[in-house]
């Protein structure tokens, strides 16, 4: 007797019912599923999806999950959402972690401490294989007090526990390029916008410490009322040098401690009928897309962000394919690993916005 069609609004719709209708075996459906196609043919694999499509069929996550020990999902706890920045960071992280099978949800910590160290408790790890952590705000002995069996990555200047892995770009290196880069061509005073001199290490006190040093190495003098304390998005980019020319400050140059405020005090340049570079010359840090499209298109430092996103995925994969406790009782550590801590090089990109 033969078997009646299966109706297309069948609710569940299991793997043999696929090999079924698709006239292979279950095996072959879920290498394709799966991803295991080395050894299926093109055709085959184009008549299992069509079925796939036909029937509605979908994979029961929860199940493989509970059969693997694993939720198959990458968390990512970043200081904002709205940030040209984090958000090219999380796409280039998505894209990669789905070539290896895995998810990248992407949290707002709104850079507060409690948030960040929150993040990191073992209640809400327990969603994820794997989490990877911006830090803005925690100190290491905020951080230290957590001993996670869940794999971390944490990213961001700041000082923390050896135990973790640790990725980061070379903020003092990236800083003295980008203003060398200015007095290299002519500029004798050049706002650092979003510089201090204070605090904990940070994107602003590194970034400063590197417009300090191309300063000395160069001889010329370090102006205090040039290093402007401000935030690093693009309004508070606009607003800071806005004052800055509403104050009268004697500038020729700025060095915009992100992309984000370079962009802003572009725009408030522009607004003041000052020419970039003729009047004064400009130079970003990020090398976010935006960058490249501003008028006039934005001389900057590239953190090496393809590298960067690179090397957070290879060492959260390194660490979910073990799952071998490291030193302290973090999951940090690979067998025959130590914990890794990696500064990422930086290079200028040279556009319109300079000389």
């Amino acid at each position: 007797m033969e078997r009646p069609q299966i109706p297309h609004a069948r609710t569940h719709v299991t793997m043999q019912d696929v090999a079924q209708k698709a006239g292979v075996s279950a095996q072959t459906v879920s290498n394709v599923v799966n991803g295991r196609t080395e050894r299926v043919g093109a055709e085959t694999i184009d008549r299992v999806t069509k079925v796939i499509d036909e029937l509605g069929y979908r994979l029961n996550q929860a199940a493989r999950s509970l059969r693997r020990g694993t939720t198959g999902i990458v968390g990512l706890g970043v200081p904002v959402l709205a940030s040209e920045y984090y958000g090219e960071l999380a796409e280039r992280l998505s894209h990669r972690f789905r070539e290896s099978g895995i998810r990248l949800v992407t949290e707002n910590t709104g850079g507060a401490m409690t948030a960040e160290v929150e993040s990191l408790a073992a209640s809400h790890l327990e969603t994820y294989d794997g989490f990877i952590l911006a830090i803005a705000a925690s100190e290491s002995a905020d951080l230290d007090r957590f001993h996670p069996t869940t794999p971390i990555v944490l990213l961001g200047e700041r000082a923390v526990p050896t135990r973790f892995d640790h990725v980061l770009m070379d903020n003092i290196g990236g800083g003295a390029l980008a203003t060398g880069h200015l007095l290299d061509r002519g500029a004798r005073a050049v706002v650092a916008l979003g510089g201090s001199n204070a605090g904990s290490p940070s994107v602003q006190t590194l970034r400063t410490q590197g417009y300090v040093t191309a300063h000395r190495e160069r001889g010329a003098p370090v102006r205090s009322d040039l290093i402007v304390n401000a935030g690093l998005h693009l309004p508070d980019g606009y607003e800071a040098m806005s004052r800055v020319i509403a104050d009268g400050t004697e500038f020729d140059a700025v060095f915009a401690f992100t992309d984000a405020s370079a962009l802003g005090a572009l725009r408030a340049l522009a607004d003041h009928g000052i020419r970039v570079p003729h009047d004064v010359q400009v130079v970003g840090f990020d090398d976010v897309r935006e960058s490249a499209y501003s008028v006039p298109r934005l001389t900057t430092v590239d953190p090496d962000n393809d590298a960067m996103a690179d090397e957070i995925v290879r060492i959260m994969l390194a660490r979910l394919q073990a799952r071998t406790p490291g030193p302290g009782g973090a999951a940090a550590g690979v067998a025959g690993e130590e914990p890794v801590r990696r500064v990422m090089p930086t290079r200028l990109i040279v556009r319109e916005s300079t000389r």
